[in-house]
């Protein structure tokens, strides 16, 4: 007789593991399947997005670091487990393959990514509907999105997120925000998510605004809220209505309460500069180009540029002689077809597209050239930029790229003694400025050390790292499909080897990738972006890094214009040293990282001295400082955080039920496996592993990873499988007998609460009751269970009995009494009804107190409107009265009054009656509310069983 786990154990546990709710069992699916170290901060982010059936969306507000990315990744996970799967992911452009990226490696999530071009595709392929058709999750750009406005307006979105969502916190403005409106319209249906670590920054009316978003009728109008908590109103009294009002659709947790809290222990950065001399030859480059690119009466870019051009060539002249070769190589045969310079005329910098993109909603001034261009004027341009070629063609090597090679071996010292790996990850942002790092780093003691990452990685190395993870990966879920993806993927595996030392990656690169087991950071060239320098950074300084991260900047001593960038990146943004990076407040304050470098181009692009540079910089770091108002960040305080101590106690609690929640799905889809594959191997000392056909199960991620298994789980590939075919069995048309074995019980501890139940036996029935809550249905395992006594046996208890081993089950000979079993079901259903009601009737409370609320508001924004109209009356009325005036105007004026009063008037006549139908449509939505909760429980038997305990 083999004692195990046998085919009911199973059959109940697939049933248990597949539990649908709204509390941490139910979302511990999620959890368990994924790529991640676990928070609970982030649990408490996901589960208060997923509270209520009743809400529009939530606000997940969290400081920059503590991953808004992965508290979003667990609340779609959870959606699309519950096959809930129309989800939009609307975020800024340069986010977008990261997005992609981190959804598949940390969720086995698929999605499609749509911009013109795979949309194009997906139409002319007949796929007319290309939102719909996708048949993943989509992501796209905020500016394609609100260009596709009328077609997301179509689709009943299940989930819509908003990353970077301070974007739209200027909705509520008249005249601006226009992509903003119109994705707040094409969306007010949906359920939504907003990410931002910044959601108040210069006025507390962008939390009006940003809150508009989720849910229309949050507050009542923008009037109403300036008249209660805006100006003389923003009191404390009214500051705590605010924060309770903002409760039920606001979440933000802060690094310090995260880290006080113990849960993370954040590592430091800290700054380094690798400073250099330019030879005199590099030097007249630079110059000269420069000068070129000032002045307004060139063919190439002429009085009206297209500043995304100039933008362009500034990337390149900072970063090498090689790059700017190429670059002027490709302007020199436009000139020779009499083309001025464009947009497109380079391929060196690979994300230059996603650039393009995101400026769509900024204003540059994009005026193109004339056509018509002087043959004379021509000639002599062709002359002086084949002497600029001739110049940088001459110049065999950098001293940006010799002072780097020279400095590295310190540096690494540095990092072997601080207890970290011998490794360097190196940003530039131009194609051929890599090729030539690597080739000087192969030539200077470094050969085979090195990997490189850009935008298309066509080089034989790179294909050949790529070729050999394929092969050493087929066949696992480590494989994604998509050649993007799947060759970062393999290209950070390869780095981590021992036997590599550096990464040299392109912009492109600081997309979606985790390098927390490289703490040497080197910026070759310094992006003007703050947020890509931050994006940069945050690929090592992340959580999971084991020491302090050194952040290495490339300076120019004869360049001032990029010494006075670095300063300001420096010490006004802070991305170079402390705990967290840049600040909330300062990096909050860039609506956009690209109108951030329009700024910077307008300054270097007009200034002709470093003294006039100077002045223009110091003008801007004032604009930035006027931005980070000190009674903003008070009020943002007031209003978005809670006390530590209280955030600090739940994080805690939290803490140790998601440790059991885990453990406990873990164990039980082991003994599922068991129970399923009973030729598989188990061994003893890894309660967590199994073999089967050759190939390594285990529920722990990070051992699959490191040892190349297969992380078995429930969301897809052999968990899912084996949960879904365990599910599909039939007991209920004959009863079983088994006998349970508590001493054979094969993990760690004893379950010590079957000891009372040993040489007992009795009867046992388990069914599944349900309550069908649209948008939140709850389910539980119902038990049943006395011994031959006639005595109760308690639910905890009987539980108990499905994670311990038994004998093989046999049909059961002896005659059942269902009735004690009857009573006692109807007893456990009585009692899960009463629970499950008394929570929809909760959530209809706290649905009721913010809809009065609204109701409220409506008649103080009426209010408001008529006391607004009042002081117009009287200052038209004033002006009337200037001795200055003609008859003319003064009759305009007068017929301006009368038109007011008029609407105040009217405005005075109707307010009862309109606030009357919205205190009746709040009843109607109430009445409407009630009627989706009020469905009733259903009960479905499972198995019965006739039980023993050896």
């Amino acid at each position: 007789m083999t004692i195990g786990y046998q085919p009911l154990h199973g059959y109940f546990n697939a049933h248990h593991l597949t539990l649908e709710g709204t509390d941490e069992g139910a979302f511990t699916r999620s959890l368990s399947s994924a790529r991640v170290e676990m928070n609970p901060h982030q649990v408490n982010a996901a589960l208060f997005a997923l509270s209520s059936p009743l809400s529009k969306g939530v606000l997940l507000a969290d400081e920059v670091g503590l991953g808004k990315t992965i508290e979003a990744g667990l609340v779609i996970s959870q959606r699309w487990a519950e096959m809930k799967r129309r989800i939009i992911l609307i975020v800024p452009a340069s986010l977008r393959k990261q997005w992609e990226q981190e959804l598949f490696e940390k969720f086995s999530l698929r999605s499609t990514i749509l911009e013109s071009a795979t949309y194009k595709k997906m139409v002319s392929s007949g796929k007319r509907r290309p939102f719909e058709d996708a048949g993943n999750i989509v992501i796209c750009s905020y500016a394609f999105a609100a260009g596709k406005a009328d077609e997301l307006r179509s689709v009943n979105w299940d989930l819509v997120v908003f990353d970077e969502a301070h974007k739209l916190r200027n909705v509520y403005k008249k005249g601006v925000s226009k992509r903003a409106k119109e994705l707040k319209a094409a969306l007010q249906d949906s359920f939504k998510i907003l990410l931002t670590a910044t959601p108040l920054h210069n006025s507390l009316l962008e939390l009006y605004g940003i809150v508009s978003i989720i849910d229309e009728e949050h507050f009542g109008g923008i009037n109403a809220f300036k008249a209660q908590y805006v100006g003389a109103s923003a009191n404390p009294a009214n500051m705590e209505i605010l924060r309770e009002r903002l409760n039920p659709v606001c979440h933000r947790t802060l690094r310090r309460q995260v880290q006080e809290a113990g849960q993370i222990n954040f590592k430091r950065r800290h700054a380094v500069t690798f400073s250099f001399d330019p030879t005199d030859a590099e030097w007249e480059l630079y110059t000269r180009l420069s000068d070129f690119l000032q002045r307004t009466d060139t063919v190439s870019y002429g009085e009206h540029a297209n500043q995304l051009v100039v933008l362009q060539i500034r990337k390149i002249l900072g970063s090498s002689t090689f790059a700017i070769s190429k670059y002027l190589e490709t302007l020199l045969a436009r000139l020779h077809r009499h083309q001025a310079a464009s947009v497109d005329m380079t391929d060196d910098l690979d994300d230059f597209s996603v650039v393009v993109e995101e400026d769509i909603d900024d204003s540059w001034d994009d005026e193109e050239p004339s056509d018509e261009v002087d043959p004379e004027k021509v000639a002599a341009e062709i002359v002086e930029v084949k002497a600029m070629l001739d110049l940088a063609r001459s110049i065999g090597s950098n001293a940006k790229g010799d002072k780097l090679v020279s400095q590295l071996p310190s540096a690494f010292e540095q990092i072997v003694e601080k207890g970290g790996q011998r490794k360097a990850v190196i940003f530039t942002e131009s194609v051929r400025t890599q090729k030539y790092l690597k080739e000087l780093l192969s030539e200077r003691g470094y050969r085979g050390q090195v990997v490189i990452l850009n935008g298309s990685n066509s080089d034989p190395d790179s294909r050949a790292i790529y070729k050999a993870w394929k092969e050493k990966h087929e066949g696992t879920d480590k494989i994604s499909g998509s050649r993007t993806a799947d060759m970062k993927a393999a290209l950070v595996e390869a780095f981590k080897q021992d036997d590599k030392t550096i990464f040299i990656s392109t912009e492109s690169g600081a997309e979606g990738i985790n390098l927390q087991f490289c703490s040497l950071l080197i910026n070759f060239d310094l992006p003007w972006n703050p947020q890509r320098v931050e994006q940069r950074i945050g690929r090592c300084h992340r959580y999971g890094q084991k020491i302090d991260v050194t952040v290495v900047n490339m300076l120019n001593l004869k360049n001032k214009t990029e010494e006075r960038i670095y300063e300001l990146l420096s010490e006004k943004f802070h991305l170079f040293d402390g705990v967290f990076g840049a600040s909330d407040e300062v990096l909050g304050s860039i609506q956009s990282g690209v109108a951030f470098e329009k700024e910077v181009l307008k300054i270097v692009q007009k200034s002709r001295t470093d003294e006039e540079a100077e002045a223009e910089f110091k003008k801007l770091e004032a604009e930035l400082q006027d931005k980070i108002d000190a009674d903003i960040e008070a009020a943002r305080k007031s209003v978005l955080e809670q006390m530590d101590g209280e955030v600090i106690s739940k994080l805690h609690s939290r803490e140790k039920k998601l440790t059991d929640a885990l453990d406990d799905f873990a164990r039980r889809l082991m003994i599922t496996a068991r129970a399923e594959f009973p030729e598989a191997h188990f061994p003893s000392d890894a309660l967590a592993r199994f073999v089967r056909e050759g190939q390594t199960h285990t529920t722990e991620w990070p051992v699959a990873d490191d040892n190349d298994w297969q992380f078995f789980r429930i969301s897809d590939g052999l968990g899912e499988q084996t949960v879904k075919s365990a599910m599909e069995r039939d007991y209920l048309t004959q009863v079983h007998q088994m006998t349970f074995h508590p001493d054979r019980y094969p993990f760690t501890g004893k379950v010590g609460a079957l000891d009372d139940l040993k040489g007992q036996s009795g009867w046992l029935k388990v069914s599944k009751a349900k309550m069908p809550t649209p948008k939140a249905g709850r389910e539980e395992l119902l038990f049943s269970c006395y011994n031959d006594a006639g005595e109760r046996i308690d639910s905890d208890i009987a539980k108990k009995l499905m994670v311990v081993p038994a004998s093989p089950m046999e049909l059961c000979q002896r005659e059942l009494d269902p009735l004690t079993l009857d009573r006692l079901e109807n007893e456990a259903f009585n009692g899960f009804s009463k629970r499950v009601k008394e929570e929809n009737y909760g959530w209809v409370l706290e649905e009721e107190t913010r809809l009065d609320r609204y109701a409220d508001d409506i008649q103080i924004e009426i209010d408001a409107k008529i006391k607004e109209l009042e002081a117009l009356i009287k200052e038209r009325s004033r002006e009337k009265r200037d001795p200055m005036l003609s008859m003319e105007e003064k009759i305009g004026i007068s017929r301006e009054v009368k038109k007011l009063q008029g609407d105040r008037d009217k405005l005075v006549l109707t307010m009862h009656e309109q606030v009357a139908k919205v205190r009746q449509d709040v009843s109607d939505k109430l009445d409407d509310f009630m009627e989706s909760l009020s469905q009733e429980p259903v009960l479905d038997p499972l198995f019965i069983l006739r039980w023993s305990v050896a």
